[in-house]
Formats: C-alpha cells, structure tokens, sequence
C-alpha cells in the first residue's frame, strides 16, 4: 500500500511501526456549529484510508479530536448565553449522527480538549522547561519558533520571503504570518466562564497544543499517519509538529497525508455566496447519506472536488445500477454457499486493490467496480438465456457478490439485497398513497411537498415508469 507523504513530498509505502497496527490521528471537527460537506469530504477521505488499511490485513487504531474550547465555541457559546459545554454538546452529538448518514466508520477514541487540559498544561511545562517557549507580560505562553530548527519543514516554508517574529495570538492566522503561536492564552474578560488554572494564571490552551497533547497520550510520541484538509497543513499541523518533537526529541508523525479543497458549483463554499450547505441541507432536500458519500469518494483525495447537484443526480443512477444488479445477483444464488470465483470477477478484484493501494487511487477503484457490474450483467443475462443454467447450484453467484462486498468493504455505498432495505413504516406508507394521488391528479406541488415531508422523515423517494418507490436514507 502506497500513499503521498506531505512530508516528503514523494508516494512511500504505508507500513506499521509495530504490532501490524497504523495507528493514525485525524483531526476532527470544531463543535461551534454543524459540519459542512466540505468537513465531509476530509472525513470521508479518512475513512477510505483507514478502510483501505484494514482491506490490506492492517489493524488500525484511530483518534480523531473534538476541538470544544478555542476561539470559535468560546464566541459561539458567550454568544448564545450558554454554558460551553451545554453549546458543544449539541454539535458533538449532530456530528455522530452525520457520521452514521455517511457510513463512516467510527475512531476508536475521540477526545474532547476540555477532557485534556491537565495533559496540555504539561507539555506546555515542559516546553517552557526546554527553553522553546516563553511566558508573555499577561500571562500567555508563546512556542518560541527560532527555537526549534526544524520549523517549516512540513510546510516547505521558505523564511528568507516571510514575516517571522510576531506573535500570533489567535487559533487560526494568516498563512504568511509565521511567528511564536499561544501555547496556553491568558484568561480575558471575553473568555467569560471559560478558563483553568495553570502555573501562569487562569487561561486556557491554544488551539495547537491541544492535538499534540492529546494524539501523543494516546498514540504514543512516535505514531504512524496524520491526517487531515491541506489547510490544516500550515500553520496547525506545522506547530503541531514544533510542539512535540522540541517536548520529546523524537520524529512525531512518519507519514502525513492531506485532503484537497471542495468546492461548489466551481466555486469555494461560502454562505454569501449561497452554496454553503451542511450534511443535514443536503438530506432535507432528498439526498441520501450514500448518494453523498459516492460524490464526496468518487474523486481522487488530493484532486479538488467540485460538488455539484448534477454529481448527486449521477451518484442516483449509478447507485440504481449497482443495487438491480446485487438484487439480481443475490436472487440469483438463493442461499447457496460461495463456489469458485469467475476469473473475470477476481480481474476485477485485483484492479480494485491495485487502484486503491496505489495512493487511495478512487476514480479507478470505482471503475473496476462498474467493470465488475458490466461482466455481471452480461453472466446474468447468459444464465437467463437458457444457455445450459449457468451457474446454478454452482456457487458462482455467492462468489460474485463475495467480489462486490470485498470492494464494498472500502467504498461503503452498497446495499446488498432487498432484504436489507427497511420496511416502510405506515404513516409512510400513507404520505407516499397521498402523493400517488397527487400525482394522480397531476397536482405537482402537493406532490414535491408530499416529497419533501417523506424526506425529511429520513425516507428517499424515486420516481420511475412503474410508479414511486422508497428506500431509507
């Protein structure tokens, strides 16, 4: 398995440091509202890599934080009148519902920030001990960055054309400002009730030392991957890596690997723009979680993705296509045991695992996946020809499913069998006859509301020349 290192700038192969286990930290979401579908397309990425490790016979072991305390929740939370615990929760929570929608699968830890401070007090202590950091007039610590000779090597920071020498007190700061940056932020009077106490004064940590302190209590000061969105590269993943390795005097990260921008519509998300939607947007408009997940995967991770409605509409039909023919396939081996597997069928396998062990390689993953349902298609339509009862009894059609779950093991967009589709509750059920009346009587706007009120009750409808038909989403 091959996969770009930031770093170094070059594909190397992805290899435990020990016990057959990458263990990897991602950094996560900032709870002071809900994640957008650019959070998404980072978390998605992750999740490709982490089940590409286990598709190799890799174990992982995953942390991804919850930042609960930084410039943001603090403002969010005063704002709002709340107490920040009672502000963030509400996101945390939305978060792991998100998460479910999208398939993705869950870390093995999360850690809150504000479940980590007597950590994060440490590590400061002993960057001030090394003589990295310093203690500002009121109060604040500082990462001292002509300290640290190593600084900007992840970033390739060429310092001769920067500004150095500020400080940069604020969480997150302009890309060319390359100055000390707050380990620990002396208490003031916007903090409101948000502050601990610390051997230089009530504050609270800056937003960098919280992932160095955290990844390395549970990762251990030398771990294997790193991950995130390229702008997380410069400058938070740069002082990360200042933070941890003046602390220890041992490489933090070996491999660091970076997720490109999404845009919409070809353009960058922004709300002034009105192109800025959360997961939760996306659903209310009848979109699925998988449908999501396909648009957000189907494209290379270190490619920028352009998310469009008209991607959506294609992930549908290209989603209609695979499930006819896992139906067909899973009818067709009715129960019976796995056989041999059609050489076809494993070509297509070893396509997949080549494409997505060269660099998490998506588009042509997906390819070998749609030469799979091709190949499968035309064998269905042989055994349906009466060309001797092809692969009846044999086994074979178990074994071609077998090849779709395995691919599906990464991808995570499959659903295999009608049987794994959920029965339609009856107040459901009676929204979907008042439509079919609706649409009856050709009364379009009743029947887009009728639409959109089964949607928002978690139910997709599809409409075909047989009529509608609804799947959970």
């Amino acid at each position: 398995m091959k996969v770009f290192n930031s770093l170094t700038r070059r594909e190397e192969s992805l290899a435990p440091l020990a016990d057959n286990t990458v263990r990897f930290y991602t950094c996560g979401p900032t709870v002071y509202n809900f994640a957008h579908i650019g959070n998404f397309r980072a978390y998605t990425f992750e999740d490709i890599l982490r089940r590409v490790i286990q598709f190799n016979g890799m174990k992982v072991k995953q942390v991804m934080n919850l930042t609960d305390v930084d410039d943001k929740t603090i403002r969010g939370a005063n704002a709002a009148g709340v107490a920040l615990t009672d502000y963030t929760k509400t996101y945390k929570d939305a978060f792991f519902a998100d998460l479910k929608k999208l398939n993705i699968q869950p870390a093995e830890v999360y850690p809150a920030a504000t479940d980590h401070i007597p950590e994060m007090i440490a590590l400061v202590e002993k960057l001030v001990e090394k003589g990295v950091a310093y203690k500002s007039d009121d109060g604040s610590v500082y990462f001292a960055v002509t300290k640290f000779p190593g600084y900007g090597k992840l970033a390739h920071i060429d310092f001769d054309n920067q500004r150095t020498g500020a400080r940069c007190a604020a969480d997150e700061y302009d890309k060319e400002n390359v100055g000390d940056f707050a380990l620990w932020k002396a208490w003031e009077e916007s903090d409101g009730p948000v502050g601990w106490d610390s051997p230089w004064g009530r504050g609270r940590p800056g937003w960098h030392i919280e992932c160095s302190a955290m990844s390395m209590k549970y990762l251990g000061e030398t771990f294997d991957l790193h991950t995130g969105g390229i702008d997380n590269l410069f400058p938070h993943h740069e002082n990360e890596i200042a933070q941890a390795e003046a602390a220890t005097g041992k490489e933090f990260v070996k491999t660091w690997m970076h997720c490109a921008h999404l845009k919409v519509n070809g353009e960058k998300m922004s709300k002034s723009a009105g192109n800025f939607f959360t997961l939760r947007d996306l659903l209310e408009k009848g979109w699925s979680g998988r449908e999501i997940r396909y648009v957000l995967v189907n494209a290379h991770y270190r490619q920028g993705l352009n998310f469009a409605f008209t991607a959506l509409e294609d992930a549908r039909k290209s989603l209609e296509r695979i499930d006819r023919c896992v139906d067909a396939l899973t009818a067709a081996a009715n129960g019976v045991a796995a056989g041999e597997t059609p050489d076809w069928a494993a070509k297509c396998l070893d396509d997949f695992a080549a494409a997505v062990n060269d660099d998490l390689n998506t588009p042509k993953a997906f390819a070998a996946l749609f030469e799979l349902v091709r190949h499968a298609n035309a064998y269905l339509g042989e055994r349906g020809t009466g060309n001797g009862e092809r692969g009846t009894g044999n086994g074979e059609p178990s074994a071609i499913l077998d090849v779709f779950k395995r691919m599906d093991s990464v991808l995570g967009v499959i659903f295999f069998g009608k049987a794994a589709k959920a029965e339609v509750p009856s107040e459901i059920q009676a929204l979907l006859d008042q439509r079919a009346e609706a649409r009856k009587a050709k009364n379009w706007a009743e029947s887009d509301r009728l639409r959109d009120e089964i949607a928002a009750a978690g139910w997709l409808v599809k409409d075909s020349k047989d009529g509608q038909s609804v799947t959970k989403k």
